[in-house]
């Protein structure tokens, strides 16, 4: 190969890879900007005078006469329009019964949404859940909220050849003529007044707990169920992935019985999550019952299983890194191979080790499908550590599936989504991040 093929070879390759690296950063770019920018949002956002009045009620916080000064305001514009209300059921009251049935179904939507948007309405029976008793808390779900006020849905399936057609038809249509019609534009241009939008920092999104369900409050139960869970886990699979470790560099011999427990190990790093899980079920809790039921305790040694052979693979590689000089040194001045190893080597693989048991930390806080059988709920409050053994506890990862795919009202609640992904994301990466910084500040020391 000629010089001038080979710098052209040369240079491709190196394009090839700045491009690689480019697309690698778009992609990333495009998972991690919705993740970030969404997740903020239940932390930063409009809040409306109900989100503090739940957070008085709910919680005793703010200052009770500026809400009551803001509760006074809010009630003056909100007044007029339960005026309008009660004036159209006094008139449909007075109207003929092929009237009425007209009207009925229709108004009793309008109250609906009505409710949705301001809370309870007057006359209203007191409400048995926490997201019936307030209003919109959250300004940019008003709007929303006044779009379905103000407009009804319709679907126009006239052209058979295509799929149905969304249509919006104004409500007020359907009241003209009636004492209900001023109501529609008042409530359009008056909402501001009623609901006293301002900008909101609310960091009991990391330490409150939830509210009916997560409709209201935070996410701390899920923050410490993850920390406890991934910690438990540790606890246990880091002496035994070390221990295991110093066997299989330093004392097993080659031959069968190594190269199944070798082969048993790497199969091990390959098994599903899930199966993990089940397995974790079967033999902790219905075989070896360390709980009557789900508990920190089962979920923490199922996850143990799981990162197990990660755990043993990078503290063998690291220990194979350190250079034979050091046993061969330590051994020669009369040290016993056990004191070699404890004196020498491990303190030498100990970046190695630290940094592949952070990985795996890592890995323990994501992981939802070990937990869904042992350990994990999708509701519950924030448990002390003599629970651990007997509790379940709520968990970032496996509330965030819950959330998104089995919650009730999963549209309503896409912030407390967002915000527990990048409470996640942001965990995992100050681990990892933990780990390099562990890592350089080890291996600084041991160089002098």
């Amino acid at each position: 190969m000629n010089i001038g093929t080979r710098k052209i070879l040369d240079r491709s390759f190196t394009a090839i890879g700045f491009g690689s690296i480019i697309v690698m950063a778009l992609a990333l770019m495009v998972v991690v900007v919705p993740i970030l920018t969404n997740g903020l949002g239940a932390v930063f956002f409009t809040g409306t005078v109900e989100h503090r009045k739940l957070l008085h009620e709910e919680f005793q916080r703010g200052d009770t006469q500026d809400l009551s000064s803001e509760i006074a305001s809010s009630e003056r514009y909100r007044a007029k329009a339960y005026a309008i209300l009660s004036d159209f059921e006094a008139e449909l009251e007075r109207m003929e019964p092929e009237q009425q049935g007209k009207y009925s179904s229709k108004y009793a939507q309008v109250r609906t949404s009505l409710q949705s948007l301001l809370g309870p309405l007057p006359g209203d029976s007191p409400a048995m859940l926490t997201r019936n008793k307030y209003g919109q808390t959250r300004w940019e779900k008003a709007e929303e909220k006044l779009h379905s006020f103000l407009y009804e849905s319709k679907w126009d399936n006239s052209n058979s050849d295509v799929m149905g057609k969304e249509y919006f038809v104004r409500r007020s249509l359907d009241f003209k003529g009636t004492s209900l019609a001023p109501l529609f534009p008042y409530v359009e241009n008056n909402l501001e007044n009623m609901l006293l939008p301002r900008f909101t920092v609310y960091w009991g999104f990391l330490t409150d707990s939830s509210v009916d369900s997560h409709f209201f409050g935070g996410i701390w139960p899920e923050i410490q169920g993850t920390f406890f869970l991934a910690m438990g886990a540790m606890l246990f699979a880091f002496p035994i992935g070390v221990i295991a470790a110093i066997y299989f560099t330093e004392y097993a011999r080659p031959g069968f019985l190594n190269s199944m427990l070798r082969s048993a190990n790497s199969t091990l790093a390959g098994v599903p999550s899930i199966v993990f899980g089940m397995f974790g079920l079967a033999f902790f809790i219905n075989t070896l019952h360390v709980s009557e039921s789900k508990s920190v305790l089962a979920g923490s040694l199922t996850l143990a299983i799981m990162i197990l052979p990660t755990i043993i693979r990078a503290a063998e590689e690291a220990i194979l890194s350190v250079p034979k000089t050091y046993r061969e040194a330590s051994l020669s001045l009369g040290s016993t191979k056990w004191n070699t190893i404890l004196t020498v080597i491990l303190p030498a693989a100990l970046p190695g080790i630290l940094t592949g048991g952070v990985i795996s930390l890592g890995r323990a806080a994501g992981e939802t499908a070990p937990i869904i059988f042992t350990a994990a709920v999708s509701v519950g409050s924030a448990i002390g550590l003599a629970d651990i053994f007997s509790s379940p506890t709520p968990a970032l990862s496996w509330n965030i599936y819950n959330l998104a795919s089995e919650h009730e009202a999963a549209a309503e609640i896409r912030h407390v989504q967002y915000g527990m992904v990048l409470a996640l994301v942001s965990i995992v990466l100050m681990l990892n991040l933990s780990a390099i910084v562990l890592r350089a500040r080890i291996s600084k020391k041991l160089k002098g």
